[in-house]
Formats: C-alpha cells, structure tokens, sequence
C-alpha cells in the first residue's frame, strides 16, 4: 500500500505541477478566517503532529499465554477476553497475536462482543498479509432486533464504557475557527480532559447555514422534529474562570442562544490496532436491506469514546461492515484494505470528530465505500481508493465537513446511503480536492436532483475533479475549480497541515 501511495503522489504532483496554485487555496492562505474551506488542519493522531505510537518498552501480553493457540479448531475468544483483561488490569500493555489463524466466534461461543475499555492499549498482530495473524470470526453475533437491519453488534468495540457527565451551557457566541468558548460553570474540568460540544435546534439560520437555499423536505422527519443536530469533541487546553481554552478549533459557528451544552466526555486514549487481518465469514452475493445478516452480520471492530488513538496495517476480508467510529476524536486508520466478498460498509466516520481515514483500498467493492454519516465533523478521506463499481459513504444523519482528498473511484447517487427520515445525505462542507472518478462520465451531474429521494448533498466544493468528462449543475455547486485537470497543492490535507506546522510531519513523509 505504500507503494501505492508513493505512485499516487507522483502522479497527482506530475498532473498538478503545471497548473497555478487553486484560488480558493490562495483565499484560505490570504485570509482563512472568511475563506469557504474549512481547516482540515487538526485532523487526525494528536492533530496530525505525531506519527502512530508503537510502544516498544511496556509489558506485552501474548494471548498464547492466556490459552490461544493458533491454527487449530478450537475457539481462542475466551483466552484472548483473558489477556485483554490482564493488560487493562496492568494498566497498559500490548496484546499481541504471534501468527497464524486465530478463531473468535465460534459456535460454542457465547454471542457477544469482545470489549478493550481501558487506555494504553495496543490489539497488536505480527502482519495482515500472508503469514500473518488472522482473527476469524465464523458466525455472526445476533441483531437487537432483526427488524431493524443494523443492529447487529460489533465483535470488537473499542472504546470507554463510561458516559458523558453533564457540565454546563455554553453562555457567549464562538466563531468558526475560535479555540475560546464561555460557559456558565467549568465545575470538575481540568486541563487535558475531553469535552463535548452538542446543540440541537430547529433555529431556520441554521438549517440555512447547512442547505442554503434548499427546502426541507416533509419525509425528512428527523430534520422536521429535531431541527439541527450537532456533537463535537475536544480537548480542554487551559480553564480561566469560565473561559475555556481548546486545543483545537471550533468547527462550526457557536450561537449560544441556541441552548448549546457541555459534558465531560469520558474516553480512552493511546489506543492501536495493527497488524491484523480482521476475517469474517461473509460469502453470500449482498443485496442491500435483504436482511440483517446483508447489512450487519458480520460487523468487526467499532470505535466508540475514544481519542487519540489509531488503527494501521489491517485487512478486512469477508465482511458486512469492516470499521465504524461512533465518538471521540483525533483518530487515524491508515493503511488498512478491505478484501473478499462485497458487503455492507468498509470504513466510515459515524460521529467523531477530526478523523483521519487515509490510504484505505476497498478491493471488495462495499456498497457503501470509506466516508462518513452521522454527526461526524471534520473528517479527511485521503488517497482512498475504490472500484469504479461503488462510491464513497455519505449516509445522512447530519455528517458536516468531510474532505474528499485525492479519491479515486467511482461516482454515482446511489450510494450514499441513509433512511429518508434522516436526510439529506451530507450537511455543509462536502468538499472534493483532486478526486478522480473512475466510472463512465456523467453529463450534468447532480448533487440535488429533483427526481431523486435518496441523493441530497448541499453545494459541495469540487477543485480539480479529473478521469473522466464529468460535468455537474453548476446551480447545485458551492464551488468549482478546474473541473477535468488536477490543481495544486495535490493534497488539501497535506498543505493545511504543511502551512500550520511549517513542515510536513515525519510520519507522512516516505522513508
């Protein structure tokens, strides 16, 4: 994968070197506090500023010493349960799998999920490829309700047990960019912890600040009912008074007349999973709603209250739905692909904020490609790739500010994804920077079609879209830029981070 990467690199830096810098890049340099681009700058492990931990002097728990033993017929689940349990008891550690098969769902397996609630935790494998450490999950964990089709629970959650504590309102507006809110009460918040951010609102400015122009439809009833929905999570850098400084910036305008509060958001942090191959037992054609074992069978590893943490160099194969993050914050999956038969999902950002998605393949052809959904908030899908036979996920519920960055693959409006209660697919800030599509070009493409129900994105940013002779309404576009040529910079991403930082970060540079 990283060899792809690097030809990737070359070959956007090659298409793009000929070309002037993107005005609109040159507007968020000149004066980003005005510009339309949103700072995508924060995104990801510690803000992007560090490269993925991987803890060398700390105390590893090998599940062959709880029991497991690879490549045999009899399930390791309960001896890996026994060194997860061991390393949280330790207080840190990693888990860590030797190669070879490992089985976790057995059929003398209870039905339930394996849970890493504790920080300081490293799920390690010795490789994802051939050779490697392969967990295999035979049979399927049972639906909530098999009515509802996605209620199957993940095999491996990650993420804190604890939930929000209730803190305060926020009492003063914030803009789009500030590090500053003002609350009424900081009452058991110190620096360094976690908060979230959460407002919901049928205030008209801002559901026009989403749309613009676009009606609400009757059948969008969450929309209707519940106005605006928003959930954001960052850390608390420094308490004066009531004044609350963050570490990262505001994403999205604070109105404090609209009943804004603040929790304290209980996470576990410096949490990795590498080296894995995550192997489900998906082998049936999927076909989108059949049933609960098409859209969420086998559904692998969820993230969910957690921070700082990453996952890299894992294969997803014969899977449902490959790796949902729920909450939390500054989380980086990089590197990872999702292989076998085509299923649900493969990677996508259901709720947090600031997540890094980069270097995903999708060989499977998941219905619903690497994107987000949700209340997700700032999220950077960068050099992905899929087959020309699907898209990226977009799936309603109010995802905001998601960046689309050097993506290749197809394009179509049926793959968004989402119950017409909860749409559109996307709020503001859909933004796509030299994206390449792959399928057969499309004449006027629209974002907001009229005779369409299950496609709605609202004026999306689209600077150097190439591959094919795409052309798009351009009524339905926030913004448009060198549509049929790449632009510089190649990455959005990289040149944010590239402009705070003053350098590249070591981590993103090949050695």
């Amino acid at each position: 994968m990283k060899y792809v990467y690097t030809f990737l690199g070359i070959l956007g830096f090659l298409a793009g070197s000929a070309q002037q810098e993107a005005k609109i890049f040159q507007n968020f340099k000149a004066d980003k506090a005005n510009s339309i681009l949103p700072d995508f700058s924060y995104v990801g492990y510690h803000c992007g500023e560090r490269p993925l931990e991987s803890k060398k002097n700390v105390e590893v728990f090998d599940v062959i010493n709880y029991g497991a033993i690879p490549d045999d017929i009899i399930s390791d689940k309960q001896a890996i349960m026994r060194a997860i349990a061991a390393a949280e008891k330790a207080g840190g550690g990693i888990v860590f799998f030797p190669k070879g098969k490992f089985l976790v769902q057995e059929d003398t397996d209870s039905a339930t999920s394996i849970w890493i609630s504790k920080s300081n935790i490293i799920f390690r494998g010795s490789g994802s490829g051939k050779g490697g450490t392969e967990l295999f999950m035979k049979n399927p964990l049972k639906p909530a309700d098999p009515e509802k089709m996605w209620t199957v629970p993940p095999l491996f959650i990650f993420g804190s047990k604890k939930g929000e504590r209730n803190i305060g309102k926020i009492v003063a507006d914030s803009k789009t960019g500030s590090f500053e809110i003002m609350v009424d009460k900081s009452t058991g918040l110190k620096e360094n912890d976690w908060i979230m951010l959460e407002m919901k609102s049928k205030d008209l400015a801002s559901i026009k600040l989403d749309l613009g122009n676009h009606e609400v439809s009757p059948a969008w009833k969450s929309l209707n009912e519940n106005g605006i929905e928003l959930k954001m999570y960052y850390q608390v850098k420094k308490i004066a008074g009531n004044q609350i400084t963050l570490v990262q910036p505001l994403a999205y305008p604070v109105n404090s007349s609209l009943d804004w509060k603040v929790s304290k958001f209980n996470a576990i942090e410096e949490v990795g999973i590498e080296n894995i191959a995550f192997a489900g037992n998906w082998k049936a054609p999927f076909v989108h709603h059949r049933s609960w074992l098409d859209d969420s069978g086998f559904t692998l590893v969820n993230m969910r209250r957690m921070v700082n943490s990453w996952m890299k160099n894992c294969r997803f194969t014969n899977v449902s739905i490959a790796c949902v993050i729920n909450s939390g914050a500054n989380i980086s999956v990089l590197d990872c692909v999702i292989t076998g038969n085509g299923g649900h999902e493969a990677v996508a950002n259901a709720g947090g904020t600031n997540i890094l998605l980069g270097r995903i393949i999708d060989e499977a052809s998941m219905w619903h490609s690497v994107g987000t959904s949700k209340t997700s908030m700032n999220t950077v899908v960068w050099r992905v790739t899929y087959p020309v036979t699907t898209c990226f996920e977009s799936h309603a519920s109010q995802p905001r500010n998601t960046l689309l960055d050097n993506v290749t693959g197809g394009l179509m409006q049926n793959r968004g994804g989402g119950a017409l209660v909860n749409m559109p697919n996307h709020m503001r800030n859909l933004v796509m920077w030299n994206y390449t599509q792959t399928n057969d070009a499309i004449k006027d493409f629209e974002f907001w079609p009229s005779g369409s129900i299950w496609w709605k994105i609202p004026n999306p940013i689209i600077v150097g879209f190439s591959g094919k002779e795409t052309t798009f309404q351009k009524e339905q576009v926030g913004y448009m830029e060198s549509i049929g040529k790449f632009v510089t910079p190649g990455s959005l991403y990289e040149a944010q981070l590239k402009l705070r930082l003053g350098r590249l970060p070591d981590w993103m540079i090949e050695k």
